[in-house]
């Protein structure tokens, strides 16, 4: 990963800066000697002088430098560094596994990536500028200063979602690095309020402009699952469960639309969504693709891209339902794909209560599609091939041998899901494109593919796309985008 902070020298960061432009948003942090405070490049505070200003690639390199976040611009709401940045060196894949909040022990971070301890902190260090701790520490905080702003949640669930192991432990962090007590932070966020009035669990999630909010619904629901999910009034709604650290299922509902104001969209929760949290915000941004750069890919893409300059490509809730719909799309229409995958969650029968009766059921997890059976698949319509790679896939998962989330290695994903008979590559890149979250998978053979492009020999396809890489996949999806 190329840092912004670290390509630009402080001039141009500062001309960055005085612009105020969204499409800086979250590349770079800027902390101001005269107040102690870091900022977001959008911070709509008075500019600083040059000679104060400090400038770092992440929140952690200025929280290590002891600035306190902004409580006007608020660093954690800003947009993060996309997948193709995660996936260079091992500390960049620690940092994303931070990120995903799939581990808060260093550890285990360092076994999941067969490295040591000393090892992985000596290249966190040299990459980052902090240490992994201090990487993760400020994660914490950021999300607890999150949870204590947004929602009305006890000081003491903060302090364990947030992963803390005490109470007292986490009132000793938050002064120290913020001068602010939990509750105090609570209160000035509550005064900001109209009426002082409790919202529920809801948050704000930033995003570079241009983005194509549309264009995902339509995209979303063109391919929506009866019953567990929907476009509502120009809201993504579904149904949803995650399990908490301690193995605990949560069920609950979820709901994405436009924020009333700046480049934001506002995610609501369910309240039974409390102990997953982190969980959820991780896996909305990766759903609705909130930290790409589109500048960036559109500079690769060149003309391809013109017409569709905030164009997202899609991701997926769940890596195992993606893959439900990938194996059950081959060689099958959109909607035919679709019907099949709603059979799945109408045969699991998991109901979920929400608000919309259009949103009444989720989709099944892999351990609870394992116990459907090849015959109560077969009369829901889906043919034994499938329902075999299906049962396969369900299985490696549970077993911690096949990863199918958002940054997880596209070779190893790779390697396991080829393995598996009637699963080809239009099948992987497809999983990888949106549930991995790989920027640049391209499925060459794919008839949509081939058809945007003069229906050209799938070679012929993948050396056209040369010129698109690192971003392949977004070219994939402007391409199907200029057949409709």
């Amino acid at each position: 990963m190329k840092n912004f902070a670290d390509d630009w020298s402080s001039e141009q960061l500062y001309q960055a800066l005085a612009s105020r432009d969204a499409r800086f948003d979250g590349k770079f942090f800027v902390g101001v000697s005269s107040t102690g405070i870091y900022c977001r490049p959008v911070c709509r505070v008075r500019l600083p002088q040059l000679k104060n200003c400090s400038f770092f690639a992440t929140a952690a390199q200025a929280e290590a430098a002891d600035f306190r976040p902004c409580l006007r611009c608020r660093p954690e709401q800003a947009p993060g560094w996309s997948t193709t940045d995660a996936v260079d060196t091992l500390a960049e894949q620690a940092a994303r596994l931070i990120d995903r909040g799939d581990t808060d022990q260093l550890t285990e971070l360092a076994e999941r990536l067969g490295t040591s301890d000393r090892h992985l902190r000596r290249l966190f260090k040299r990459r980052f500028g902090v240490t992994p701790g201090q990487y993760l520490r400020t994660r914490r905080l950021l999300l607890a200063k999150a949870l204590l702003t947004d929602t009305r949640l006890p000081v003491l669930q903060v302090a364990e979602l947030a992963g803390f192991g005490s109470a007292s432990r986490f009132h000793e962090q938050f002064r120290s690095r913020y001068r602010l007590s939990p509750g105090q932070l609570r209160r000035r966020a509550i005064s900001g309020k109209a009426g002082g009035k409790d919202v529920g669990l809801r948050f704000r999630l930033g995003y570079r402009p241009p983005f194509d909010w549309d264009g995902l619904l339509d995209y979303f629901g063109g391919r929506s699952l009866e019953g567990v999910e929907a476009v509502i009034e120009q809201s993504y709604c579904r149904a949803v469960a995650l399990s908490d650290p301690q193995g605990r299922l949560h069920e609950g509902w979820m709901r994405l639309r436009p924020a009333l104001s700046g480049h934001a969209i506002e995610l609501s929760l369910s309240d039974s969504l409390a102990a997953v949290i982190p969980q959820c915000l991780a896996r909305v941004r990766a759903l609705f693709d909130l930290d790409a750069d589109p500048d960036r890919i559109n500079q690769s893409l060149g003309s391809l891209a013109s017409g569709r300059p905030g164009l997202r490509v899609p991701g997926a809730w769940d890596g195992f339902e993606l893959a439900c719909r990938a194996v059950l799309g081959q060689l099958v229409s959109v909607r035919a794909a679709s019907t099949l995958a709603g059979r799945v969650a109408v045969l699991a029968d998991r109901s979920v209560a929400t608000p919309w009766p259009e949103v009444h059921r989720r989709f099944p997890l892999p351990e609870e599609f394992l116990a459907l059976g090849e015959t109560a698949l077969g009369e829901s319509g889906i043919n034994r091939r499938s329902a075999a790679a299906l049962a396969t896939i369900a299985k490696a998962v549970v077993d911690n041998i096949l990863d199918l989330a958002p940054g997880a290695d596209p070779k190893a994903a790779r390697e396991g899901l080829l393995s598996i008979h009637g699963i080809g590559d239009w099948t992987f890149q497809y999983i990888a494109l949106r549930a991995l979250r790989w920027p640049d998978a391209f499925p060459a053979g794919d008839l949509g593919v081939k058809k945007a492009l003069g229906m050209i020999k799938p070679a012929e396809a993948e050396q056209i796309a040369e010129r698109w890489r690192p971003w392949r996949g977004y070219a994939v999806f402007h391409l199907w985008r200029s057949l409709v």
